[in-house]
């Protein structure tokens, strides 16, 4: 991959399907690579952080006073030596209010990206389960975003909405912005997840990664012992799928440089 350097966002609308989850270990997996990454917790729930942050007293800035005065720049933590962190906290959770009547409120995440975005290879977005502003100035701000999805009839109904937000993102705020891809997770082979997957492909083709994250225990463990499950659990399936599915997400972004 020539040097080039991409902000990818994990979003859905709908909770409880690994969004935060994919963002720590795709990024673990990515800074393992060699790669130079910086993961932002946008989720006033800050399951990011307490998933990255072993001490959270060390915590002392976060994202939400980035957003309300941009001129004091992003907080960034050091997780290892390739991998830092924006954290979150409870206050981001009225950020959608406080930021209602802002100028170019949707533009503020870019904004504060720029100065440090050639500092990274890769920068994660961790969206919150709704869409809001937070996951709006994601989108805005991304080049890429890739829905996480479990296999399941209401997720699969909600993807609908989720595009529509993304095609209006796009068509008013990012053109640019390009959906990478639809990741299964929780994933266990039954009749529904296989139906459900073929109606995906049927519908979505391509976009659909061939690499699942299968259902594992030791994926909903890691975080409490604030780590993530490739450092957690190395030879579990999760951190072995994790693992697969970074390198092929690498490798369609190669493909994409190549058209």
């Amino acid at each position: 991959m020539k040097k080039k350097n991409y902000v990818i966002a994990f979003a859905n609308h709908k909770g409880g399907v690994g969004k935060t989850t994919t963002t720590a270990s795709v990024g673990t997996v990515l800074s393992q690579m060699g790669y130079k990454v910086l993961l932002v917790d946008l989720d006033a729930q800050a399951n990011l952080t307490g998933s990255l942050v072993a001490n959270p007293t060390a915590v002392t800035s976060n994202i939400a006073a980035s957003m309300r005065n941009q001129s004091l720049g992003l907080p960034l933590y050091p997780v290892n030596k390739t991998l830092d962190l924006v954290p979150s906290g409870l206050d981001l959770a009225s950020m959608d209010i406080e930021l209602a009547s802002a100028m170019a409120r949707e533009h503020i995440l870019r904004k504060l990206l720029t100065p440090v975005r050639d500092n990274y290879d890769f920068i994660l977005l961790d969206c919150p389960p709704h869409l809001g502003m937070m996951t709006l100035n994601a989108l805005t701000a991304a080049d890429y975003v890739i829905v996480p999805l479990i296999s399941e009839v209401l997720p699969f109904n909600g993807l609908t909405m989720m595009l529509n937000f993304i095609d209006m993102v796009r068509e008013n705020l990012n053109p640019s912005l390009t959906i990478l891809g639809i990741l299964l997770t929780r994933y266990e082979k039954t009749k529904l997840s296989t139906q459900i997957e073929q109606g995906l492909r049927q519908r979505m083709g391509n976009l659909v990664f061939d690499e699942r994250i299968r259902k594992n225990v030791t994926v909903a463990q890691a975080p409490l012992e604030a780590e993530n499950i490739v450092n957690y659990d190395p030879k579990s399936n999760g951190a072995k799928d994790y693992r697969t599915f970074t390198e092929a997400m690498v490798n369609r972004l190669k493909n994409l440089e190549k058209e």
